[in-house]
């Protein structure tokens, strides 16, 4: 299971967030609830080395930071990944950058490409295995309301192996 290092959001912009996955469980899209937290993941690996927690302390001294969560997006063919774009910034990108700089030797063996600078789409994911049937429904509930403005309030390790997250602050 991969480990990640990911931004979380506020308490209020976590339950908009939340109620989009609530309206596509209830229409039979298998959304994200309620086995995970919503989340913009940062970083991703195989594994992550704890210690790499107290030096991205700095980093989580930086949030809150300002958000916007715009347009769905689609990843994947069939069997999408349904996931609303968080609008990058100058601020969210160096973030990111830093995040990269400091855990870099820590993501073992490496990150994974996809999460680079340059090549990461920064996305908040509101269900999987999203199928043709499904698709048009699901686009439109997701995309209500076009525009959450909100904040990234936090910063935690998830290791995907134990399932289990820890906070740095």
């Amino acid at each position: 299971m991969v480990h990640s290092i990911e931004l979380l959001f506020d308490r209020d912009t976590e339950a908009v967030i939340r109620h989009l996955w609530d309206d596509l469980a209830a229409a039979g899209i298998p959304s994200q609830a309620p086995a995970s937290r919503p989340h913009v993941t940062l970083a991703v690996a195989e594994r992550i080395a704890p210690a790499v927690d107290a030096l991205l302390k700095p980093v989580a001294q930086r949030l809150p930071l300002a958000c916007a969560v715009g347009a769905s997006l689609l990843f994947g063919r069939s069997g999408a990944v349904l996931a609303r774009l968080i609008v990058p910034t100058t601020e969210l990108l160096a973030l990111h950058a830093e995040v990269h700089r400091i855990g870099g030797p820590y993501l073992l063996p490496g990150p994974m490409p996809n999460s680079l600078p340059g090549q990461w789409s920064a996305h908040v994911t509101l269900a999987r295995r999203v199928g043709g049937a499904q698709l048009g429904r699901a686009v439109r509930i997701a995309g209500r309301p076009s525009e959450i403005h909100g904040a990234l309030a936090g910063l935690r390790r998830w290791d995907g192996s134990k399932r289990v997250d820890y906070l740095i602050s």
